[in-house]
């Protein structure tokens, strides 16, 4: 049987947002994030983060640095009581000053590149999984994909550019909120 999974946005949504932070000492999680993340694991979702990282094409960082931030990130996670299952993030940017990472690409959200190869590589059935995430960009990658959508609306999204995938499943104001639509919608599906 495929495996259904939470996608969920680093940035804004799992922790603070600080733009271009890869110093691990400065993550801190969202109100409520490892609590609702251990909500979602009980109920049987595996736990992926997808993140773009345009800092890494613009020269701000390296992959390294961003891998000692997502091994703060699950560590601090795991001493909560919870695990995630993988991270993906997408180094590219049309703009980049990096040249390998100087490019259009459908890893980069609104495109759905990570949640399609998480999807392949972990067996999962995107039509029972989720994507939250902080702005449209999220929404519309999840929606992409096949996902149902929640926007953590927190005032992170200041365009507010429509099209029909930027529309989310929910709209809420917390994490705790968002497991709580997830999990209610998953009783619908268990009906």
């Amino acid at each position: 049987m495929m495996k259904k999974a939470v996608f969920i946005d680093k940035d804004g949504t799992l922790i603070r947002d600080v733009p271009y932070n890869c110093d691990p000492a400065r993550i801190v999680f969202n109100p409520g994030v490892p609590e609702a993340l251990r909500k979602l694991k009980a109920d049987g979702y595996q736990l992926i983060v997808v993140s773009n990282q345009s800092g890494i094409a613009m020269g701000y960082f390296k992959i390294a640095d961003l891998e000692k931030v997502a091994n703060k990130i699950q560590n601090d996670l795991m001493a909560k009581g919870v695990e995630i299952d993988a991270f993906y993030f997408c180094p590219h940017h049309p703009d980049g000053k990096i040249i390998r990472y100087s490019k259009p690409c459908q890893c980069r959200k609104p495109e759905p590149g990570m949640l399609l190869h998480a999807a392949e590589r972990f067996g999962i059935d995107l039509s029972r999984s989720w994507m939250i995430g902080d702005i449209l960009h999220d929404v519309e990658a999840g929606n992409r994909a096949g996902c149902q959508t929640i926007l953590l609306d927190v005032g992170n999204e200041t365009e507010w550019v429509m099209n029909e995938y930027r529309y989310p499943t929910a709209r809420v104001s917390s994490m705790s909120e968002a497991v709580s639509a997830i999990l209610q919608k998953q009783d619908v599906y268990a009906a």
